[in-house]
């Protein structure tokens, strides 16, 4: 039953009965009075109120006639279900007490127009959003780092969550006082995650924290005010930009390369470097060892501190992963800071920090001023679920799901996208950062795409400068199916070649000799041609005379498939059993010197090739 606690001002102009309708009406539209909520009687309201209770009758009868409420025989008085349907009546009482209530309002509103709140430390965000927040009714939603709960580990956390909970744990648990975290979960960050980054602590090393944006927040307070100059990945990281700018820092903007942050002289009078080296946000690029080196070096050299952002060390899917740079510094310099998996992060939300002894207890100090320590109860949980090896069996199945959702997209640009876009050399991570063609509107595109049911992640978020290259933007693998990722980009190719297609080159107007019937295949049999896959790694592709072929890729893992090929007519068809999906695909063929251009049945360019013999 609503008990409402109605102010009523007997000295006011305005009656009791339209003092008592308006409070009425108004905690009925906001949701105050929610639908087929119960009101008290007349008589109850009237005394709680110390008006009448004919006062109540007549304003009961009212609202009733105009919709608000329904009368239940032998039941009572209630909100109306049909409140926000827009069917409510409007009747000239109405009409007069919603003046009043506008006039009431507009008064109020006057009354607090000359104060003014001054917030000292009112934040300036990055407002521009990866995505839509009802992402999840989008057929293709290639948004890295969203919530796919068909992949949270329901049984085993449930598991885990009940043995923390049991009496004897909560007795143990409950006792832990002042700075301390569960001593259990440290020891098991400190034996079962950090030996796989190379890292080595002790307990007074590691301090536990409430997601990764928590440890950042803390560490930021405790090394950044306004004398301090701070230098971050561009593009990168937003949020820790908003961070370094809340207090003050001044930020220095570095550049990204293939082989991750540049180090150069832009870092020596910096006094904190921020940097995400194990798959770069948002490009995913993995820190070579020689950066990392050089890196470290530099940080002796001109005595800086290095924040090392981990958050997704877990997938690395090519080759081995490299050392954290905590596990190469010999001086304590690095401030490292990891998470579990993204996917259990928005039900568990347990990260951790490991630095000096003496790092780990100032942030201890800031963090008991915020709210002590993450909840003992949720930190028990976690050492059960990496006790029990949950987390391992965990992230053997999330790591196989990832990999597979990773090999699709890749293959999928290079089949629908192969001469359009560039998506660099990649190890692993959980996104592409993808370069299309330079006439390519990445913000038009982002918002076509969503208009056929595809989200793509814009580029704008990560740089901190207005100028930025605009044919640029993001695709993620962690909230979509490995089934709907071929389907989604084949559709984004479509859109892209729509709104690049008056830059294209055409069969019709190409540069070179179109090859047809004979000269087509004796220029094909026995050629050893190289092209460039969309990752930034060559491809050989050899036919031989016998209508037989062979590719290979390099890089890391080189790949290899055979197939067919053949000419009719005067296009140059191939299979591959593996690539390109084990589809037949038939091409024009022009010679450019030394450059062999296909077109597809439309006479739209595909891909061009580097003729070697």
């Amino acid at each position: 039953m609503v008990s409402p606690l109605i102010h009523i001002d007997h000295q006011s102009d305005e009656s009791l009965q339209s003092q008592i309708r308006t409070k009425m009406v108004d905690g009925i539209l906001v949701g105050a009075f929610p639908p087929n909520s119960k009101f008290p009687s007349s008589r109850k309201f009237a005394k709680q109120l110390n008006v009448s209770r004919n006062t109540i009758v007549l304003v009961y009868q009212a609202l009733i006639e105009e919709g608000y409420l329904i009368s239940k025989e032998r039941s009572g008085i209630f909100v109306s279900d049909n409140i926000h349907k827009g069917c409510v009546q409007t009747s000239n009482s109405q009409l007069h007490n919603q003046a009043l209530t506008s006039k009431k309002s507009t008064s109020l509103a006057q009354f607090k127009t000359p104060f003014h709140y001054n917030f000292k430390g009112a934040v300036s965000l990055t407002t521009y959003s990866s995505c839509p927040s009802n992402w999840r009714s989008y057929s293709y939603p290639f948004i890295d780092g969203k919530f796919d709960s068909s992949l949270y580990p329901i049984k085993e956390w449930r598991d885990a969550n009940n043995r923390a909970n049991a009496s004897g744990e909560i007795y143990q648990w409950s006792e832990l006082q002042g700075l301390q975290d569960d001593p259990m979960l440290i020891d098991e960050i400190r034996s079962k995650i950090l030996p796989r980054r190379g890292i080595q602590a002790s307990r007074e090393e590691v301090i536990i924290t409430v997601g990764t944006q928590q440890a950042l927040h803390l560490i930021t307070q405790l090394f950044v005010d306004n004398s301090v100059t701070a230098a971050v990945e561009e593009p990168g990281y937003p949020e820790m930009r908003d961070l370094l700018s809340q207090q003050g820092a001044k930020l220095v903007y570095q550049e990204i390369d293939d082989k991750g942050m540049v180090v150069d002289d832009k870092l020596n009078d910096c006094d904190v470097i921020y940097t995400t080296p194990s798959h770069q946000t948002p490009t995913s690029i993995t820190m070579s060892m020689e950066r990392r080196d050089q890196l470290l070096t530099k940080a002796d050299k001109h005595d800086f501190i290095i924040i090392e952002d981990d958050f997704e060390f877990e997938s690395n899917f090519l080759g081995q992963p490299h050392p954290a740079l905590r596990s190469l510094d010999k001086n304590n310099r690095v401030v490292y800071v990891s998470c579990l998996s993204k996917v259990l992060a928005s039900g568990v939300q347990i990260a951790f920090i490991v630095a000096d002894s003496s790092v780990i207890n100032e942030l201890k100090k800031l963090r008991k001023i915020m709210m002590r320590n993450p909840p003992l109860s949720n930190q028990r949980a976690v050492s059960y679920f990496l006790s029990l090896g949950y987390y391992d069996s965990f992230m053997m199945h999330l790591h196989k799901v990832f990999f597979e959702r990773w090999l699709e997209l890749r293959e999928a640009l290079n089949i629908y996208l192969p001469d359009s876009i560039d998506t660099g050399p990649i190890q692993g991570g959980t996104a592409y950062w993808i370069t299309g063609p330079k006439q390519l509107d990445g913000d038009y595109l982002r918002e076509k795409a969503a208009e056929i049911g595809i989200l793509i992640e814009p580029a704008k978020r990560y740089f901190a400068s207005s100028v930025y290259p605009e044919n640029c933007f993001r695709m993620g693998i962690t909230s979509i199916a490995t089934d709907k990722i071929r389907v989604g980009v084949s559709k984004l190719a479509d859109l892209i070649h729509q709104l690049t297609d008056e830059f294209e080159e055409k069969l019709s107007d190409a540069k070179g000799n179109l090859l047809t019937g004979t000269s087509l295949q004796n220029a094909l049999s026995g050629a050893k041609l190289e092209c460039q896959m969309v990752y930034g790694v060559p491809c050989i592709i050899e036919l031989l005379s016998d209508g037989s072929m062979k590719g290979h890729t390099g890089g890391i893992d080189a790949e290899f498939d055979i197939g067919r090929w053949w000419v009719e007519g005067d296009m140059y068809y191939r299979q591959w059993n593996l690539w390109g999906y084990g589809e037949v695909k038939g091409f024009y063929v022009i010679m450019d010197g030394n450059d062999m251009k296909w077109f597809d049945q439309n006479y739209c360019f595909v891909r061009q090739l580097t003729y070697l013999d």
